[in-house]
């Protein structure tokens, strides 16, 4: 299947994601497309989605909202997989409340939608996110599982595999 993979990054954690989520699905056989969502002007011939993007203030990023919107008709008549990265320094980098993004996921309807954990470097942040973040008692450090993301990534292409 042709797949089209947009993540929307702000300092590089959820592009690096969704690069293993390409990563193990081009070794399942699928021919993967990886973009930026605000870079994609048409989706006409692909299969399926993998939409991705960081999340700030509980919200997916502009960009990967605009997207959603842009191409909505299309995201409804194919499969979609959502991935949202952030939320570091919870415990064990779960997120409290999953519907904080909801308004966005629930207009494409995914077939399935997880959260990873981020990476928190403050240094790489501007003086406003690094204090959001210490607001909210992030830890710095780097808190990706990417042994989770390649699971998460096997089962999008065993769900492609029984279409």
């Amino acid at each position: 299947m042709k797949i089209l993979l947009t993540s929307s990054s702000r300092h590089g954690s959820t592009d690096e994601v969704g690069a293993v989520i390409a990563q193990e699905l081009r070794a399942a056989g699928h021919d993967v497309d990886q973009a930026h969502p605000e870079d994609v002007t048409d989706v006409a011939g692909y299969d399926a989605f993998v939409l991705g993007s960081a999340v700030y203030m509980t919200r997916w990023t502009p960009e990967a909202v605009d997207f959603t919107e842009r191409f909505h008709e299309e995201l409804q008549s194919h499969p979609v997989w959502a991935f949202s990265v952030g939320l570091s320094g919870l415990p064990k980098g779960k997120i409290s409340d999953p519907h904080r993004i909801g308004p966005v996921l629930l207009s494409i309807d995914p077939e399935d939608h997880v959260t990873f954990a981020g990476r928190f470097n403050p240094s790489a942040l501007t003086l406003r996110e690094r204090s959001i973040a210490r607001m909210g008692g992030a830890s710095e450090g780097d808190f990706r599982d990417l042994d989770a993301v390649r699971e998460w990534s096997r089962s999008i292409a065993e769900a492609l595999a029984a279409h």
